[in-house]
């Protein structure tokens, strides 16, 4: 049967964006910018985007494309007449546990953020719920997130239960009746809300003040682990390392430009991020609240902002909604690198692969993260709780490993191949194409392996 390849440009490109527009843009981002003294970390991700995401994304987009096959598949074959050696499939392993970790606990998160949907809607209609209709204070929204989050695994594993059927029910249409159709949809969607959203914060009296924070640099914060944290999060939300742009990447026309839909991507993605700040930080700041509440920002500080503005009950829905979305974009893309591994290299049939991918990661990730708060309280792993486990081995190790394995190789395997798959077999001429070769065979190996002992110390 021949490999299905995407209807267009546009589909692909809204499919990726909203692989790489999930809790990592619209959660991890604005709290690293409030934690991080604002403008100077805003300016070092755009910077760093461009010099690191991009180039890596087009490294992923080449092997992904080059094999047209499952991220594990694509580390495999021959590359001019030689067989790849055996050992390579494991840059492919380690992009698969990367992948099971971040589902482990991101499908709680979708859990969570249907949970506040779920009891701010009921708060409207005049049940029991979180009313955000008139200014509460942080003992009110702590006490909830204990209440509804921290000590509610029945209703937290019922939600994020929910999270994962909405996932099955576009993930059994397949990749493009059912992820690009979807994404067709969600993506516009996601855009509408965080233009809503945005409109309304920035006419917020005292927004100016969180709008100078954002976009103000302190130079004085300019520091190596700055750097590092900054790559760090351009990986986490390009979605590198997971498999994730090999798949996609695998059903790609041959007559694609590689490069332009790359840039395209690292732009989109960056621009989604910038507004997500401009979302939130004139809300704080007209608050009075503190930027710097770390990942409790969105689910126990942002609450308090909309309890002050009008309507709060209302944009609060939108806000969360739009949380929704975004996860939803991403985690279809993450389950269906598990999926196509079953399906393509174990002949798994496709309503077998979801079943197994979907309900084993619930059963052997979600439900232990869920309990990591609750009856699992105690268990700890290195350290750490279940849930920041699953978090610490798929995005300071296996995503790091993966991207490092991809890059060389790039450009020590694949070398002329590489570059002759991103030029179209010489198709497309760019200076661009020239410099990225030796960039990601020598400079890009480099960083990442920074990355990765700075993540273990």
């Amino acid at each position: 049967m021949a490999r299905q390849t995407w209807s267009s440009r546009l589909t692909y490109v809204l499919t990726v964006a909203g692989a790489t527009i999930g809790f990592g843009a619209t959660w991890r981002f604005p709290y690293l910018v409030g934690e991080n003294g604002g403008g100077a970390y805003v300016l070092t991700f755009i910077i760093v985007m461009a010099l690191a995401g991009v180039p890596i994304i087009l490294v992923e987009n080449v092997i992904g494309r080059r094999a047209h096959a499952d991220s594990v598949t694509a580390f495999t074959g021959t590359v001019r007449g030689k067989p790849i050696p055996k050992y390579w499939k494991l840059v492919g392993i380690a992009g698969l546990i990367g992948a099971f970790g971040i589902l482990a606990y991101y499908m709680v998160l979708g859990g969570w953020v249907i949970s506040y949907i779920v009891n701010l809607f009921t708060s409207m209609v005049g049940l029991p719920g979180l009313d955000l209709s008139s200014p509460v204070g942080k003992d009110v929204t702590e006490a909830f997130y204990a209440e509804h989050i921290e000590n509610a695994p029945l209703s937290i594993t019922i939600y994020t239960f929910i999270f994962v059927v909405i996932n099955y029910l576009i993930l059994r249409k397949g990749i493009i009746q059912g992820i690009e159709r979807a994404v067709k949809y969600l993506m516009p969607l996601l855009f509408i809300c965080l233009i809503i959203m945005v409109a309304r914060n920035l006419t917020l009296e005292g927004a100016g003040a969180g709008v100078t924070f954002y976009l103000t640099p302190d130079f004085s914060k300019l520091t190596p682990q700055l750097f590092l944290d900054v790559l760090g999060q351009v990986f986490f939300a390009l979605s590198l390392g997971f498999g994730v742009m090999i798949t996609l990447s695998s059903h790609l026309s041959a007559k694609e430009d590689m490069v332009k839909t790359a840039m395209i991507t690292g732009i989109i993605n960056t621009l989604i991020a910038v507004l997500a700040g401009f979302m939130i930080f004139p809300s704080l700041f007209s608050a009075g609240l503190a930027p710097d509440s770390g990942p409790s920002l969105v689910f126990k500080t942002l609450p308090i902002a909309f309890s002050e503005i009008s309507f709060g009950n209302f944009f609060a829905l939108v806000f969360f909604f739009l949380l929704l979305i975004a996860a939803l974009t991403t985690s279809l893309t993450i389950y269906q690198v598990l999926i196509s591994v079953l399906y393509e290299r174990l002949h798994i049939r496709a309503a077998g692969a979801i079943n197994i991918t979907l309900l084993g990661v619930f059963i052997l990730g979600n439900v232990p993260c869920v309990l990591s708060s609750g009856p699992l309280k105690e268990v700890t792993i290195a350290g750490r709780s279940i849930f920041d486990a699953f978090d610490y081995v798929s995005g300071n190790i296996c995503f790091v490993l993966t991207a490092l394995g991809c890059t060389l190789f790039a450009g020590w395997v694949l070398k002329e191949d590489a570059l002759a798959e991103i030029s179209n077999h010489g198709a497309l001429k760019s200076g661009f194409i020239n410099f990225w070769y030796p960039y990601v065979r020598y400079a890009v190996p480099i960083l990442i392996l920074a990355i990765f002992i700075y993540g273990l110390l």
